[in-house]
């Protein structure tokens, strides 16, 4: 009892999100790294040992609580016939086992947000100062986003689900499943959606003019489907007046090519009927009254963007950017994703009159109106913060006024799991704006959580089988897909998914790629099990799984890169088509260099796309290193992007005993300030970088003379930040400082992002070195 006792003192002193990751984890987070990341307490003993004495029946209790949620679940389904019209409900026995994967699956998933196995591995056999759980921290308080959450309590909310008492599973709302279950609900007549929607369908002999109804009832032939999956995609070009070039390319027949309004009606965009109210309320905040014309309600981004959205046509836009135009964006995607799930269950609800008005024995084709399962909006976003601001933004856009406020269920839980507590934020630290912006508020990347709307009602954490829409993080998903072999693991939700929103793209390259491409190779596949789905409502989209044909993709980053790229041609099947923006860098970032310094461009030459890593390092043994042994080239800072290539470059400086230091994305504080001191002192030649420890980092480097970049940065001002890192050495040493880059014709888009279209043009069509020197003026 005295050890319990003591625990239990000592995890006063923390707050509710540390006392959270400690229960989860059996540790701090590394970002306060305690003790330099030692995980002992003073006495000497262990946090592991600690949790286990605080806490020795949490798993029996969390299996029996699940155990009593799967019994009152049994209790609703009354007979055979109720169980095959809940056609959307989660199984009590698969969700106790999703709840078992997903507490299993967190304790690795998370450990490893960035990395695969293999460079894990080598990173824990071979560097003693860097810990495969220092992973970054939590660095800005959020705004109003997590303010307004806060203002409105949540009614009848029990203790249970108190963020205070920890979380030791995933949480699963049950208890509301009868109140947002499609199947058991009608249309409100107060609403007046439903004589819209019969009014919708008795204009059998042609579409209705609303979008969504020409997207969805569309029905493909069998020799569209062949065709759109052996035949090239034509292109054609248009240039626009706010996002510039398009690129729009389709399968089938050449479409129309689309033009952008110069001014939006708000009932002509086919909005459902609480949205066009709350639409320009929400949206005022981004909108110029110097520059707004009367009666507009977009910015003239969001206008273009949500024009080319309301075509359910594929889209990429490759310029967000957290500063300026990352919100407005976010808002106008959660009115597109919202105002497709209001219609979607308007139309089921409408249907579920018809049937229950319909005589008794009358079979009809008519209503088929759903998929194979419930989910139809997934929402990939980086972190905790992102998944507040739409649900605050979702919110917004429900409530028409202050009289009539949403019912929010687990609204509590939310904020106290999503939300940040500002006094976590680090005591006087200075980054750059754009790294505030991105980092702002809880920046937990695993998570994942369902939302269900059901006319005046949302319901947050959803069991993902009764959900209208998932919000997750790339890492959350990969945990709970999980991998072959694997006996707990599902997908069977994503078989269904009619719009795909993948946000901040870019920040996935940060953090671990295979994840975004494993979500895309298990999602719109058949279900493994009926889930009690009624068949009889099911589309025939669906039942002849052309569901992927049907998908629309929102890709939105911050750059364009081969990799995002790659998942846009490769992985997006819609038969109205895609639009990418293609627009191209004029001046590059080299040009907000602001210290005088020599760039010399070595270009390599490789066979293949595959063969370039191989051959980056031979060119940098064989004809790069040698010029900067000597002890006259000191203070050289290597810059290398990937993991990969820092550590086979590691080990290769350990093996030709060179007098090098080190620093990663999993380097310990002590680690890399010892790191700093030796090289700023010049006692060690060389610097090892990696580029996402940047990224998550920004520290400055003091001492560099000399700088060598790998290979091209992902960011392209992390190009000029870089190299302005040299004006805090001393002035004295100007005429000694050089910059070296790296680059091969694969490298065309981020050679650009740095030097410029027209100057890559040149490069590339020459074989030669390229020196180009910097003023400091440009």
């Amino acid at each position: 009892m005295g050890k319990r006792r003591g625990g239990r003192e000592l995890l006063r002193g923390l707050s509710k999100r540390r006392k959270r990751h400690l229960r989860e984890f059996g540790e701090e987070h590394p970002f306060y790294d305690p003790g330099e990341g030692i995980c002992l307490l003073p006495n000497g003993v262990s946090l592991l040992l600690l949790l286990h004495l605080c806490f020795p029946f949490q798993s029996e209790n969390s299996d029996k609580s699940s155990a009593e949620s799967d019994s009152e679940t049994e209790v609703e389904q009354v007979s055979v016939y109720h169980k095959l019209l809940a056609t959307l409900k989660t199984s009590p026995e698969s969700e106790s086992e999703e709840e078992e994967d997903e507490s299993e699956s967190e304790e690795d998933g998370d450990s490893e947000p960035e990395m695969d196995s293999e460079g894990s591995e080598e990173m824990r056999v071979d560097g003693g100062e860097e810990d495969k759980n220092d992973v970054p921290g939590q660095e800005e308080a959020p705004d109003t986003a997590e303010q307004t959450l806060g203002q409105e309590e949540a009614d009848g909310a029990d203790t249970s689900c108190d963020p205070s008492h920890g979380v030791i599973e995933e949480f699963t709302d049950v208890k509301h499943e009868s109140e947002f279950s499609l199947e058991t609900n009608f249309m409100e007549e107060e609403s007046g959606d439903r004589d819209a929607d019969k009014r919708d369908g008795n204009s059998s002999q042609a579409f209705s003019e609303d979008p969504f109804k020409q997207h969805m009832d569309k029905e493909l032939e069998e020799k569209e489907v062949k065709e759109m999956s052996t035949l090239p995609k034509t292109s054609s070009q248009s240039k626009w007046p706010r996002l510039g070039l398009l690129t729009f390319s389709s399968t089938l027949e050449k479409r129309k090519t689309l033009k952008a309004d110069k001014e939006v009606d708000v009932k002509q965009l086919y909005l459902h009927k609480p949205l066009e109210t709350t639409w320009p309320k929400v949206n005022k905040q981004f909108l110029s009254s110097v520059n707004k014309p009367s009666g507009a309600f977009f910015t003239p981004l969001q206008r273009e963007l949500f024009c080319i959205m309301n075509t359910y046509q594929d889209l990429f836009y490759p310029e967000r950017n957290a500063l300026t135009n990352g919100e407005e964006i976010r808002n106008a995607y959660c009115l597109h994703a919202l105002n497709h799930v209001l219609k979607a269950n308007a139309q089921v609800l409408s249907n579920n009159a018809k049937r229950r008005d319909q005589k008794p024995g009358t079979d009809n084709d008519d209503y088929r109106d759903q998929g194979l399962t419930r989910p139809k909006v997934l929402m990939i976003v980086p972190f905790r913060e992102c998944a507040l601001r739409i649900v605050h933004t979702f919110i917004n856009l429900l409530e028409v006024n202050e009289k009539k406020k949403i019912d929010v269920s687990n609204k509590k839980r939310f904020k106290g799991e999503y939300g940040f507590d500002p006094e976590e934020k680090p005591p006087n630290l200075k980054r750059p704006e754009d790294y505030e912006a991105i980092f702002a508020g809880n920046i937990d990347d695993h998570f994942r959580i369902g939302v269900a709307i059901l006319q005046k009602s949302m319901r947050l954490y959803a069991p993902f089988y009764s959900s209208d829409i998932i919000i997750a993080s790339p890492l959350g998903m990969r945990t709970i897909i999980g991998a072959e072999g694997e006996k707990k693991r599902d997908f069977d939700f994503l078989s269904s998914i009619e719009m795909l929103i993948i946000d901040q793209a870019d920040i996935y390259l940060m953090q671990n790629w295979e994840h975004v491409l494993h979500l895309m190779k298990h999602i719109n596949l058949l279900p493994l099990d009926s889930h009690g789905v009624d068949f009889s409502r099911v589309r025939m989209l669906n039942l002849n799984n052309w569901s992927k044909y049907y998908r629309q993709t929102l890709l939105f980053s911050a750059l364009q890169d081969p990799q995002i790229n790659s998942v846009f041609n490769k992985h997006c099947f819609n038969y109205t088509g895609q639009v990418a923006v293609r627009n191209v860098p004029l001046s590059g970032s080299i040009s907000r260099v602001v210290v005088q310094l020599p760039h010399v461009f070595r270009r390599l030459e490789a066979e293949n796309l595959t063969s370039v890593i191989d051959t980056r390092f031979q060119f940098f043994i064989n004809k790069v290193l040698p010029e900067y042994r000597d002890a006259i080239m000191s203070h050289t800072l290597i810059y290398v992007p990937s993991y990969f290539d820092y550590v086979r470059l590691r080990n290769y400086f350990k093996k030709e005993q060179l007098n090098f230091t080190h620093i990663c994305e999993y380097t310990k504080k002590a680690g890399v300030c010892r790191a700093r001191r030796f090289f700023l002192k010049g006692e060690k030649q060389f610097l090892l970088f990696t580029e996402r420890f940047h990224f998550y980092k920004r520290y400055t480097i003091k001492g560099i003379r000399n700088l060598i970049f790998y290979e091209l940065p992902t960011y392209s001002q992390f190009y000029s930040e870089i190299c302005n890192m040299m004006k805090a050495t001393d002035s004295a040493a100007d005429a000694t400082w050089t910059c070296t880059v790296l680059y091969s014709k694969y490298d065309a888009q981020k050679l650009a992002a740095v030097v410029g279209v027209d100057r890559t043009a040149q490069m590339l069509q020459s074989k030669k070195n390229v020196h180009l020197f910097v003023t400091g003026e440009n």
